[in-house]
């Protein structure tokens, strides 16, 4: 969630709503930010994979909502002005969100955008693949085998 209060800007549908036009002050909300990023992108540090926005909810001073979002997601949370933000609301656009996500295939980049790297984009992506691994030639250690010795040959 972002820590600040913004208002909506003024080409946006939500001041056409009855609610807003009857308040200003209802046009002003903060914004919870729900993106789609690779699980692997964290836990590799891969700090430059994109995450996709997918939604964002708007609450305001009264706990009214809004969801702006793709496909099923800006369909469901239109109700801006009659219906409060609550348990089963929050539950209904996180399930929706996580089904987006699982339903989002990863896209290639477009071939114009990745085909000059410099030398350093090259070594920070390999700096970033290498993950520790260990192989064990051959050599059983103890706490494989509860019963065995330190090591033993297999």
């Amino acid at each position: 969630m972002h820590s600040n209060i913004f208002q909506f800007d003024r080409d946006h549908p939500a001041w056409k709503t009855a609610y807003i036009q009857k308040n200003k002050y209802n046009a002003y909300s903060g914004i919870i930010n729900i993106y789609n990023f690779l699980a692997d992108s964290f836990r590799y540090s891969r700090l430059d994979d994109l995450g996709y926005l997918i939604a964002r909810i708007f609450i305001n001073h009264e706990n009214q909502y809004l969801v702006e979002g793709k496909r099923q997601m800006g369909m469901l949370f239109t109700n801006y002005g009659s219906e409060e933000i609550n348990k089963q609301s929050l539950q209904l656009i996180i399930t929706t969100a996580i089904n987006y996500s699982l339903e989002f295939d990863l896209l290639v980049p477009p071939y114009d955008t990745v085909k000059i790297a410099t030398v350093g984009q090259a070594e920070a992506k390999i700096q970033h693949s290498r993950v520790t691994t260990g192989k064990r030639l051959g050599f059983q250690f103890n706490s494989d085998d509860v019963l065995g010795s330190n090591f033993h040959e297999t």
